[in-house]
């Protein structure tokens, strides 16, 4: 579910009439909040409030007020004197809030510096006033030039203007917001993590979206009973690789292993078999065959193709893809083929399928579909699925989008910018194809891929981030998932 700026005022009012208090409300959100901070900043530091005069301030001083309880260091920037803030807010500021001026003069202590924006709800529209401008900017420089965290409430304050703030974190509260995932949003949204509010769950909205969060979607996940044997978490057979792209067939290798695929195997031409058998994980087997058409006479329950591998054996791929009942994800070399061969889309017409193309290999793609100029990313990923039964498609970026015809279409929440770097797609593809082998259908595969790739760049971290570290994160991504905090 995903509702407007208005759904969610008009939700407010009934919350309201039905004798829910605004303080009750902002007591739970500014704890809820301050949870966000915790999870994604975990080591106490300097906390920055810019606080405006309306409920959002309010928001941000509760969470402050039990941020401060663990070690946060308090300051306050302030676009009206406490005096002309709102009721609500004005009865939360105390003077355990040091106000500052410009916080780029200040000398903080080491440690994180999280800039906490309260400047603007969800009401704003239009362009910012010239105050609330200046803050923003401030703490726009502050993250580019001072490596500061920025942390906004519900929007980032001015969303829509061109000065508006840049979040890396946006603590949506009760409901996600249209939007937060409309094309040219993402620079200012950042990672998105929903703060629930028990009084606010059934404001009612657009049902045939959804943005992922892990307590939504860690059921698509089944338990493994106690008795699994490799046998029943899959076989996966990965098409990939060629002399010159050997780390994508590694990478798409390491994405099914730590997705729990019971057996890998990979197929590769003779050029490339003994480069490739001596880099793979040890749990891979490395099948050298002449034509990649033998998959079809294998036993197998996902198949993977497309990283790194080349276009001398183009038909083969092309009639694995025709002919092969067996679940498959598509990356890469693949989409390129499906782009300079569009038939060949029409001919998979009902086997599953799951493309996961970048927004180039989209385009190659949207070259043999006339009339799709102008549509923004949600409406070409619908638009490629609608009439096409068990085709899925993810289209990759910073706020992947996937869509199968008759389900919900989902966005994604987790990641940061450290992931645009070369790999991360085919490691992807590989964690997708070991959940379909376990059965589990391909939008939720898809969906379950992408949140886990995000997660696992998180927990390795934005600097010096790599491909290879995603794929060695994802058992810790998967823990996440089931335990729901994320």
């Amino acid at each position: 579910m995903i509702v407007t700026c208005q759904q969610m005022q008009k939700g407010e009012e009934a919350a309201f009439a039905r004798g829910v208090s605004a303080a009750a409300l902002m007591e739970e959100a500014g704890q809820g909040i301050a949870a966000v901070v915790r999870q994604f900043y975990p080591r106490a530091g300097s906390l920055v409030l810019y606080l405006g005069k309306g409920n959002n301030a309010g928001d941000a001083l509760v969470a402050a007020r039990e941020l401060r309880k663990e070690g946060w260091k308090v300051f306050g920037r302030l676009c009206v004197p406490p005096a002309e803030m709102k009721e609500l807010p004005r009865g939360h500021f105390g003077d355990w809030v040091q106000v500052i001026d410009d916080a780029r003069k200040h000398d903080f202590a080491p440690g994180p510096v999280v800039l906490l924006d309260g400047l603007l709800g969800i009401g704003f529209s239009g362009e910012m006033k010239a105050d609330l401008a200046v803050l923003a900017d401030e703490m726009n420089d502050l993250r580019q030039h001072h490596h500061a965290q920025i942390v906004a409430m519900d929007l980032p304050s001015g969303l829509g203007d061109r000065k508006a703030v840049e979040a890396d974190v946006t603590a949506c509260v009760a409901q996600i917001k249209d939007v937060l995932v409309e094309d040219g949003a993402d620079r200012n949204v950042g990672r998105i993590a929903l703060v629930p509010l028990k009084e606010l769950t059934d404001i009612q909205g657009d049902a045939d979206a959804m943005v992922m969060t892990s307590r939504r979607i860690r059921g698509w996940l089944p338990h493994r009973p106690n008795d699994m044997h490799k046998g029943d978490t899959g076989r996966v057979v990965i098409i990939a690789g060629s002399r010159g792209f050997l780390g994508a067939a590694e990478l798409a290798c390491r994405g099914a292993l730590r997705a729990g695929a019971g057996l890998t195997t990979l197929l590769v031409k003779k050029d490339a078999y003994e480069l490739l058998a001596a880099r793979v994980p040890p749990e891979v087997m490395v099948k050298c065959v002449s034509d990649y058409r033998d998959a079809l006479e294998m036993k197998v329950d996902a198949l993977a193709v497309g990283p790194g591998l080349g276009f001398e054996s183009e038909d083969e791929v092309l009639d694995v893809l025709r002919q092969s009942k067996t679940p498959a994800v598509m990356d890469a070399d693949a989409i390129t083929m499906l782009a300079k061969n569009p038939e060949v889309l029409d001919e998979m017409d009902g086997l599953p399928r799951l493309l996961t193309p970048h927004p180039g290999e989209l385009q190659r793609l949207l070259d043999n579909f006339p009339g799709w100029h102008g549509m923004d990313r949600r409406t070409v990923t619908e638009m490629l699925v609608k009439t096409h039964p068990k085709r899925t498609l993810l289209l990759k970026g910073t706020r992947t989008v996937i869509a199968t015809a008759g389900e919900v279409t989902l966005f994604n929440s987790t990641g940061h910018p450290g992931m645009a770097s070369g790999g991360m797609g085919d490691v992807l593809t590989g964690l997708c194809a070991a959940f379909a082998a376990r059965r589990i259908g391909l939008h939720h595969a898809a969906g379950l891929g992408a949140w886990l790739c995000g997660r696992a760049a998180e927990i390795a971290g934005r600097d010096g981030l790599c491909a290879s570290d995603v794929a060695a994160h994802l058992g810790d991504a998967i823990r996440d998932l089931k335990e729901g905090c994320w």
